[in-house]
């Protein structure tokens, strides 16, 4: 199984998390009540959205958060911890609450895909595990949604675990890749743990192995009639393989009336290959048989063959995708928005930088998309204060937080707030939903979006607005902290 299992994973954290909670403990802030937003800042490779995933994995981190009493014995063997300090983690557990977007949905810079509401050491603790689990599985999603898009309808598997940056990367990506519209994975363990369809045919060296490519493909063919996909290119894929690929169709499967069968090349100009080999195997009667491709696609690639008209059925997508190649950063951050004061009051909390686009939205939110009725698009998101409402039953105008004098109207459309509750003082209130039921969620959502805004090159803008009363705070805060 995965390396991490082997782990307490509370571990699994910058160190200083831990030297701040002993800091926030010896202040006397134990307690105190902070809200912290999980978001990102820029789309990989300058698309138009991204596609939230890791949420379930998350949620078994933070039922299962503890330390034990070798993690305490280490912590106080670095002699930085006070005693009441490591006393009080011997009996750590998750007391707050967490909202988040559910995996699967389409997010947009700068909107909190988590929130966190917890006394000020949990909130902390917490930080370094969301994000990775977040950053890494969105960042596969998101790749493997412009993949799939680029395929048109076409069969994508994710090949990639020989080529992921370790164990559980491998794991974790073949399944963000099911979500973002894979249909299966090379990855056995992905399909054993996680139910992602694992799935393939052979290597070159099975066919090196015989003494003849012929010999090797109808024992091939013998042992898995009715999963019979032949490698075609491990020596010359139209003066042998194909050939020899039909000759054993003709003389295995045809007597046994079994008509699905498929060749994949792995090497070669695929376009001129699987228009030739198209050709000859249905010049040969088999029309029926599926051409799949594979060697170092992405988005880009599989866009370029099938425009100069590359005749094929599926793609075995592998490093490129498995390890987000063109961009391997996702840049989700974790940021202080607010803190309660004794009165319950909430204290919102913003952080400045010379750098605009690491200036944080204060506060504690809600985020909402409206959906154009006549239409059934996302028309913008919606950022508002915590105690705000709005309503979907006329016009409404949004504030662009990018351009201080720009607004927009929007008017017959449905607001759905994107935030669910996932733990409630500690409990888990969520169900996490089957991993088909997110695919076919994040594919629903998706298709809410427009064409426009899925341009994999200069998409159009996606609006993320704030209330009025949201960007007063801000503008507030900005000004009294100049």
């Amino acid at each position: 199984m995965a390396t991490t299992d082997k782990l307490n994973l509370t571990m699994l954290c910058d160190f200083y998390e831990l030297t701040m909670g002993n800091g926030f403990f010896r202040a006397g802030y134990k307690d105190k009540i902070c809200y912290f937003d999980v978001f990102f800042r820029q789309c990989p490779d300058g698309g138009g959205f991204a596609i939230a995933a890791g949420l379930e994995q998350i949620v078994e981190y933070i039922r299962d958060l503890h330390f034990s009493p070798e993690d305490i014995a280490y912590l106080r063997g670095r002699n930085l911890f006070c005693e009441e300090f490591l006393e009080y983690l011997s009996h750590f557990h998750f007391t707050g609450d967490i909202w988040a977007v559910p995996e699967g949905t389409p997010v947009f810079p700068r909107e909190p895909i988590i929130t966190v509401r917890a006394p000020a050491i949990e909130a902390q603790l917490i930080e370094t595990f969301l994000l990775l689990s977040i950053n890494h599985q969105s960042l596969i999603a998101t790749k493997a949604n412009r993949v799939v898009r680029a395929a048109k309808g076409r069969t994508v598997l994710e090949f990639g675990s020989r080529r992921a940056q370790g164990a559980d990367a491998a794991i974790m990506g073949a399944r963000a890749a099911y979500i973002g519209g894979c249909h299966g994975t090379a990855c056995t363990v992905a399909d054993q743990k996680y139910g992602v369809y694992a799935g393939g045919t052979m290597a070159h060296s099975w066919v090196q192995m015989f003494d003849s490519e012929y010999e090797a493909f109808k024992t091939y063919v013998q042992m898995y009639p009715d999963n019979a996909t032949l490698l075609v290119d491990t020596y010359n894929t139209l003066q042998s393989g194909v050939p020899n690929a039909i000759r054993v169709f003709n003389e295995v499967l045809k007597p046994l009336g079994i008509r699905k069968c498929g060749i994949r090349l792995d090497s070669g100009d695929m376009t001129y290959l699987t228009k030739m080999a198209r050709k000859m195997l249905d010049d040969a009667g088999w029309t029926e048989c599926k051409i799949s491709v594979s060697n170092s696609l992405d988005e880009y690639i599989i866009r370029e063959i099938l425009h100069e008209g590359a005749q094929v059925d599926m793609f075995g997508v592998g490093e490129r995708l498995i390890t987000a190649r063109s961009e391997p950063v996702f840049g989700g951050v974790y940021k202080l928005v607010a803190v309660e004061k004794e009165d319950g009051a909430i204290q919102p909390k913003i952080k400045i930088s010379e750098n605009v686009g690491k200036i944080t939205t204060p506060h504690f939110k809600k985020l909402y998309r409206f959906y154009g009725n006549d239409t059934g698009k996302a028309i913008a998101d919606y950022l508002c204060v915590y105690d705000e409402t709005v309503n979907d039953d006329g016009t409404m105008e949004i504030f662009d937080p990018e351009a201080t004098w720009k607004t927009k109207t929007v008017y017959n459309f449905t607001a759905k707030e994107l935030q669910v509750p996932i733990f409630q003082h500690g409990e888990l209130v969520y169900r996490c939903p089957p991993l088909e039921e997110v695919r076919e969620y994040c594919r629903e959502q998706v298709d809410t979006l427009w064409e426009e805004i899925k341009r994999f090159d200069n998409p159009q803008s996606y609006y993320v607005d704030l209330s009025p009363k949201l960007w007063d705070i801000k503008y507030s805060l900005l000004k009294n902290n100049k």
